[in-house]
């Protein structure tokens, strides 16, 4: 007798669940079967339709509504269902993909409807509807520039045509002496001399050289391509300015539905202004509707201050911790574990902007003399600049989690705070290491390093002590400690001697020589004058440079005198280097 199992069913979490299969021209929703006879209903995906879809979802009674994130058409019907006063979840498709059975858009909404119910479906961050609107704006804005910075390459490529190398003697065609040129261009001018007056004070290519490069082949098709391309780009920058507009007024808005911030504006750590920054100041409005100035992090600027509150809102509880965060970011490692063993701890990949935003100011950090920059270079000699990247945005962004979450502020305790405790932990695990062999490790008493503070000769020291031991330790962790580049490194093996090294090799072979015939014992007084009777004039402390160089040193009589006080011959004052006194 064959025993047959009971399919155990998952418990249900809620009980008014409906969910909703998304098309670009229908949409199919599927409900509870206790609730109606027909629980599987199809609605077109016309807006009148999509309030009657509203309206039979309310007189059920169903209370929450989950739908898969597909393409751009499920946003009208989020709307519409959110001013009805349901609960809308937007699920990742990833979550919900394993429909058993042939697909199909009937079984695709109750498998969904299903998941729903047995609370398995994760909602995806969706801001308020002022935080959505400022992201709609800010990222058609950014569409704008793309397509802005697409005819900026048609008017290099007009330019190029007619070879014309304006766009190689100025740092940007779209800058103050580029556009006035381009424009007096079209306005078919062609005298090369009144074309370099349009010049700009700060543009660093001098007049003959903007000149040289005004001379070219002006044919009627490229001018008329390089106008065309030019009234796009205008066209382009006038959108710009009127989301710029509109952002502005979003923000004035929730800066008026916020509480007055306790603190006071801090000032501005730079004050340059970013390209393709918006048009007004937006630190008063975010420090304003933030409650902080998120601009004192390293490596948030306003725009990406602005970026991120528009992506994130100002809630940051919906993520529990900085890890929920940074993993929403997809900036955290991934973890992948089969039977015991990690398949896989690449970071996923993702098309979020913050994400993309963030790797951008990782790479302007790394540069900067700061906590967060000494972080970025250890890691990049170590595992490459590409998880260097991703490690700093991750720091970055944990940072902006804790001051929008709990108020943190942020001080930079500077690049040789990190570098001293890098060095501490690094000692701590030798010690740990060197006790396990049964060893103890000692510091050296007075030794500050290869490569000391201040030094005039520390780099080329540096550089000495990698090329001597490369063969022993990796050039990496040598530059890493003696704090020298790689690339420096590299250079200066390769580089031959100057001039004036070379004449300070033949010098130094000179006071050899001197030094050698005094038995050790002329210092640089002696050497300096030996050195100008034989004709060389030199400087004196350069003979002293190059002596303490080479470890030359004289020697000395001691300076005996008489001490008065004691009646005795000795050094001078009452020491211990004084004699007896006579019996």
């Amino acid at each position: 007798m064959s025993r047959r199992s009971k399919a155990v069913d998952l418990p249900i979490l809620n009980a008014r669940a409906a969910a909703i299969d998304i098309g670009a021209r229908f949409h199919v929703v599927a409900v509870p079967s206790e609730l109606c006879t027909e629980p599987l209903q199809t609605f077109q995906a016309f807006t009148r339709d999509l309030h009657r879809m509203a309206y039979w979802l309310s007189a059920l009674g169903i209370t929450t509504v989950a739908m898969e994130s597909t393409g751009v058409y499920w946003i009208p019907v989020y709307e519409v269902l959110e001013d009805a006063g349901l609960e809308v979840i937007v699920t990742n498709a990833r979550e919900a993909r394993a429909v058993p059975g042939r697909k199909s858009d009937i079984k695709d909404a109750q498998w969904l409807q299903r998941l729903h119910a047995c609370g398995l479906l994760r909602a995806s961050f969706r801001p308020g509807r002022e935080i959505a609107a400022l992201r709609a704006y800010l990222r058609l804005r950014e569409r704008h520039l793309d397509y802005a910075a697409a005819h900026i390459q048609h008017m290099q490529k007009a330019l190029t045509f007619m070879n014309l190398h304006l766009h190689h003697v100025v740092s940007d065609v779209t800058g103050a002496t580029g556009l006035r040129i381009v424009r007096a261009i079209i306005a078919v001018e062609r005298d090369t001399k009144v074309l370099a007056r349009m010049r700009d004070l700060r543009c660093k290519a001098t007049h003959e050289v903007i000149e040289a490069a005004l001379q070219g082949n002006y044919q009627p098709e490229h001018v008329f391509a390089l106008q065309q391309a030019l009234e796009l780009y205008d066209f382009y920058q006038r959108q710009v300015e009127q989301c710029d507009r509109q952002i502005e007024q979003v923000l004035t808005r929730l800066a008026a539905q916020s509480p007055a911030p306790t603190a006071p504006l801090p000032k501005p750590r730079h004050r340059t202004k970013q390209p393709n920054a918006v048009d007004f100041d937006t630190r008063p409005l975010l420090h304003q509707i933030t409650g902080t100035d998120l601009t004192q992090i390293h490596g948030i600027g306003p725009y990406l201050a602005l970026r991120l509150v528009s992506e994130c809102g100002t809630d940051l509880s919906r993520w529990p911790s900085a890890k929920h965060f940074t993993s929403w970011l997809s900036l955290s490692p991934g973890f992948k574990i089969s039977g015991g063993k990690v398949l896989s701890s690449r970071t996923r990949r993702s098309s979020n902007p913050v994400a993309a935003h963030l790797r951008l100011a990782a790479v302007t950090v790394g540069r900067t003399d700061t906590a967060l920059g000494a972080f970025y270079r250890r890691l990049a000699g170590r595992l490459g600049k590409a998880k260097a990247v991703t490690a700093t945005a991750r720091k970055i962004a944990v940072l902006f989690y804790n001051t929008m979450r709990y108020g943190a502020d942020y001080k930079d305790p500077g690049a040789d705070y990190y570098e001293a405790a890098y060095r501490d932990r690094v000692v701590k695990q030798l010690q740990r290491r060197a006790a396990n062999f049964g060893f103890r490790l000692e510091a050296i008493e007075g030794s500050r390093g290869l490569v000391r503070p201040g030094d005039r000769n520390g780099t080329r020291q540096g550089f000495e002590f990698m090329k001597a031991n490369q063969d022993t330790w990796p050039l990496a962790t040598m530059a890493r400690l003696l704090k020298v580049s790689r690339s420096g490194f590299h250079a200066w093996n390769q580089r031959r001697p100057s001039a004036h090294a070379q004449q300070d090799m033949d010098l130094l072979a000179r006071i050899r020589a001197i030094y050698a015939r005094s038995h050790g014992t002329y210092g640089m007084p002696r050497i300096h004058a030996t050195l100008a009777r034989q004709g060389i004039h030199v400087g004196r402390k350069r003979v002293a440079r190059l002596m303490l160089e080479a470890g030359l040193r004289g020697v000395s009589r001691r300076r005996w005198v008489k001490n008065h006080a004691a009646s005795t011959w000795g050094t001078t004052g009452s020491g211990s280097g004084a004699a007896p006194l006579p019996s």
